[in-house]
């Protein structure tokens, strides 16, 4: 579980450099374990030219290296159309508008599931402990043979000073 938590904040880390340079349309991913995949996740980002590709790509590398995670492989950063960042759990896709549209990844992997960067970064619910559900459930139990309706907002009246 630990180790899919830390994937989920690198691949979070990502989209943030992403975001951070303006990058258009970022897109993630999650590939499907039966698929052939060989990676878990694909973030997907366009920039407007060669130099913010370029600069989309540095800051990913400089965000994920402060944590402690080199690039394995790299290509494309010289063209700038299209720069490949694999970091073997997540392949990072820095392109052009042309070579997205062109090479069209999302068709190409469309049995993956599609997930909003905002989806990826939400942080989980802390889960509630046995005894608070013991409590939450006798106290529900009390509140529902007193009244009919539940669920309906109680009205309180405020007093007057």
């Amino acid at each position: 579980m630990k180790k899919k938590n830390d994937l989920k904040l690198q691949v979070c880390e990502a989209i943030l450099a992403c975001q951070d340079k303006q990058a258009d349309d970022v897109t993630v991913l999650e590939l499907e374990k039966d698929s052939g995949a060989f990676t878990d996740y694909f973030v997907m980002c366009s920039g407007t030219n060669p130099r913010q590709i370029q600069a989309i790509a540095d800051a990913v590398d400089e965000r994920l290296e402060a944590l402690g995670l080199r690039v394995t492989h790299s290509e494309g950063y010289k063209q700038a159309e299209w720069v490949l960042l694999d970091y073997v759990d997540f392949v990072v896709h820095v392109f052009s508008e042309k070579a997205r549209q062109f090479y069209d990844l999302e068709r190409l992997w469309k049995s993956a599931k599609r997930l909003e960067p905002a989806e990826l970064m939400a942080k989980p619910k802390p889960r509630r402990t046995a005894i608070a559900r013991s409590i939450a459930g006798s106290t529900t139990a009390k509140s529902t043979t007193a009244k009919t309706d539940s669920s309906a907002p109680k009205k309180t009246r405020k007093k007057k000073a």
